[in-house]
Order: C-alpha cells, then structure tokens, then sequence
C-alpha cells in the first residue's frame, strides 16, 4: 500500500471514498507518524482516539453508501487556539494550562461535521504573538526543515508554526492555522507549503481564543492549493454567534479551481522592493512574475504608497486590541490562579497575570495598554486607525488596475532559532509583506516558489479583491503548477 502520510487531503478524501483504504487505516498511519516526531513539538497534546472515531464514523458510513462529507476520513492538526470540547486548548500559554472547554469552536465542529479527524492540538507562539513559534510556554516547535551544511534547528514561522511543521514534516496532510498579521502566510513560506487567510468574516471566530479581534481570521494550511480549497469549503460559513461573520453563500472553490489566467491582470506593488530583503526572494518574485505570464496574466506595475506605515500601525492596533481581550485572564474564572497567602484581588490579579503570561504577552500587553491610555489615544491608537484606513483605500486602489497582486510572502527564508531573540523589532520585520492584506481584510494566499542556496523553500504572495478567494487560489495554482515544486525535507528525528 502507498505510504498514507504522503498523501494529501484530496487523495485521502477520494481514497476513502473510493474503497482505495479505510479511514481507520489512514488515522493510524498518522497517529504513528505524530508520535514518531515528538521532537518536532508541534504538538502540546495529541488526540489518537479523536482521529480514530472519527474514522470509524466515515467507514461505517460509507459501508451504508452515505455521503462522507467534503473532509471524510482526513486526520488534521488542530491550532491549539481552537476550543475543542473537552480537551485541553491553551492557546500555548501558562495561564491556560489543564482548560477544557465544555464548548465547541464554530470551525472545528465544521470540519468534524464533514467527516474529519483530530490528531492532537498544536502548539504556535504564545496566544498568537509571535512570528518564530519560540514564545510558546510549552517549548519551541523545530521546522522539519535544515539549512545545508548545520544541524542548527530551525523556526517554522509563527504563530502557526506547529500547524506548518506538522504539514511540512508530512505527520498531518493539514491543519488549521489563524492569521492576524501573517500567521498562517509566514510559516507556510517558512516551511514549503501553502496556507490562505481568507477575507476577513470568512471563518467564524467564535471559540477561537481571541489576539486582535479586528484582525483574526482562519485559515488551513495544506501542501497544494487545492487541498486548502477543499479545506477551506469546509471551514467557512455564516455563524449567527459571530457579530462579524459574513452572511454570504460558501462558493465551491475546489470545483472552481482554474490555472488559465488570460485576461487577468496582476499588480506589482514598487513599495514591497524593500530594503533588507533577500535577493533570492526577489528573483523569486520574478520568477513568478513570468509563471503568471505563462499562465495568461497580464503583469502591471502598481502603488500600495502607505505600505511602510503598515506595519507600525498594525503594531498600535493588535497589541491595544490584545490588552483588551487578555483582560478575561485574571485567575477569578478559569485557568490558573496565583494566590499569594494574605493577598487581595488586585494583588491575585497581578500575580496570576506575572506567573500566567510570557515575555511576549507581556510587552504587547503592556504597549496596548499604553496606546489606549488618556492623553496617548489619539496621539497613537487614534492616528494608527487612520493610517490602517489609508492602506485599505490603497488596495482599494489598485484593484482598479489589476485582479490580484504578487507579492514576496517574507523578506527573508527561515532562520535558526535563537537567531532573532534579541531584538524585537527584527523579529516583526518578519510580517511587513503580510500585515498590510491583514489590515485590509483581503484574502491572500502563500504558495512555496523556489528553493534558496541554503536549501530553504520561499514562497510567494497572492493577494486578492474582498471576497475573490476563487481569484487567490487560481492564481496560487498558476504558480504552483509552473514552480513544480516538490522539495520536501528530511526527516530528521
């Protein structure tokens, strides 16, 4: 038989149905495949019986010729930012530890609705605030991915750096990732496969531990483009229990898919040529300059002039946005409480709060409250909410010129972990080419294009009109047909 764990949604989905294997059969290679790379940690808790019951359920119903769902018989990761009922969601933080929802997330039940499987939960920077996977109190999740010539390991991106890991070491055909800034784009860049963030509204964020609630959104993250069409289908929805749930039909992307592009126009955005950027990145973003040529596009020259504004604002308004949704974790309610002997609420406030969160949580917490203080609202928050405006109308712009817009994923291939620690502001540097789609609530996909010397994968971006994920994915299956890539990394535990 195929070695299952090679295979991705799609093949697994088909498979099942076909009578090629069984659901129970593929849920075990998996579960093999998980335990066989604990050292990868991009899991915190794994879930074996979730993804073998579920499988069961899919077998037993194809036995009876009832239809399996557009997810039947596929084992996923699940981002431990996800409620899941009855099994632990920490969102990788301290102050979380031992909680089990009594409740589902909106997205977990969808997918399990259409026939998917649970392989565990994992593990991503700490509440979402990170973009190398290393604020987790949990440990530090290792890229499968070396770089030629060390044995250094190296980050998988973050926050989704587990989802991406596991994806890319080939132990979950998918999983689900969130992005506020670029946290399902940027470990997927990292780590060779694809992940899209669909427009803001796509995905319910109900039950899903909340980072920057104007600003999160779900996504899968997969090997193809087409394994996250499907993903994706099942994912999205209207949800009544989400004030910003868009209430609109969920297209059938997967049957849609179209690689011919004649007619299209795609932007190039000159302000995305920064400096700091790796050369191999923009030979890579010409390379794919002449894919989408070859696949009919029409490639024009664009302006996003408030792009190098982006990232600061996005830097006001995530962190205000987390100090009022991280209010919630006071150790009155739930999680862990810290309790000094003689203490009074405000001091168990302080104390839970000082042993609960990590360095990261901290910092951000700490900056929004600050830009949310009297006397410093408008002089930043006010003024990041104007900028972050402009930089919608940018795109609103430019959208008048083409359908979509190529894009580097990341200014730079991964790095060693431990590499980035001791400068903050470097490590943000690594969402500067994702954050401005996140400000805008655009769709926008990172498909992997090329291999660096170093023989690390890089991807490339897809940025499109609201609600045009259709357009996103043609665009990435245009890319990924021509790149042929098919590098994979070595199993190295």
């Amino acid at each position: 038989m195929t070695d299952l764990t090679n295979l991705g949604v799609k093949e697994i989905r088909d498979g099942v149905a076909g009578g090629d294997f069984t659901a129970r059969e593929v849920a075990d290679s998996f579960n093999v495949a998980v335990a066989a790379a604990a050292e990868l940690n991009a899991f915190i808790v794994t879930t074996p019986d979730h993804a073998l019951a579920a499988a069961d359920a899919v077998d037993a119903k194809r036995a009876k010729g009832e239809d399996l769902g557009k997810m039947g018989g596929v084992p996923i990761g699940m981002k431990d930012l996800f409620a899941t009922h009855g099994v632990q969601t920490t969102a990788a933080s301290h102050i979380l530890e031992g909680f089990k929802p009594q409740y589902e997330s909106t997205v977990s039940q969808n997918l399990w609705d259409a026939g998917a499987g649970m392989l565990g939960k994992l593990n991503l920077d700490q509440f979402a605030m990170g973009s190398s996977n290393e604020t987790s109190y949990f440990g530090n999740v290792n890229s499968p991915w070396k770089k030629d010539g060390t044995n250094a390991a190296m980050s998988p991106g973050g926050s989704s750096g587990g989802s991406s890991s596991a994806v890319a070491a080939r132990i979950a055909p998918a999983a689900t990732g969130t992005d506020t800034g670029g946290s399902i784009r940027q470990p997927a860049a990292f780590t060779g496969i694809c992940g899209i963030k669909p427009t803001y509204g796509r995905c319910s964020r109900w039950g899903v531990v909340a980072f920057a609630s104007s600003l999160d959104q779900a996504g899968p993250m997969a090997r193809s483009v087409e394994d996250c069409a499907i993903m994706l289908e099942a994912m999205a929805g209207f949800d009544p229990k989400d004030a910003t749930s868009l209430k609109m039909d969920v297209p059938n992307w997967e049957a849609a898919l179209d690689a011919d592009l004649k007619g299209k126009k795609v932007g190039i955005p000159k302000e995305y040529r920064m400096d700091g950027t790796d050369q191999a990145i923009l030979d890579s973003w010409e390379q794919g300059k002449a894919w989408l040529r070859d696949a009919g596009a029409e490639i024009v020259d664009i302006s996003l002039p408030h792009t190098k504004y982006a990232l600061p604002a996005y830097y006001i308004i995530a962190p205000a946005e987390a100090s009022s949704n991280l209010a919630r974790y006071d150790g009155v309610r739930y999680g862990l409480r810290d309790l000094p002997e003689g203490a009074g609420l405000q001091d168990m406030y302080a104390a839970t709060r000082a042993a609960g969160f990590g360095d990261e949580v901290k910092r951000r917490v700490l900056i929004g409250t600050y830009v949310l203080s009297a006397g410093f609202y408008d002089a930043y928050y006010t003024q990041a909410q104007k900028i972050r405006t402009l930089v919608a109308q940018d795109f609103e712009k430019a959208f008048g010129q083409c359908d979509a817009i190529l894009a580097p994923t990341t200014p730079t291939a991964s790095f060693p972990l431990g590499s980035l620690n001791e400068d903050p502001l470097t490590m943000y540097l690594n969402d500067v080419f994702a954050v401005p789609a996140s400000l805008a609530g655009l769709p926008a996909m990172s498909v992997p294009a090329t291999i660096n010397e170093d023989g690390l994968p890089l991807g490339l971006q897809i940025v499109g009109k609201p609600f045009d994920e259709q357009g996103v994915l043609n665009a990435g299956l245009a890319i990924q047909q021509r790149s042929g890539f098919e590098a994979k990394p070595d199993k190295w535990w």
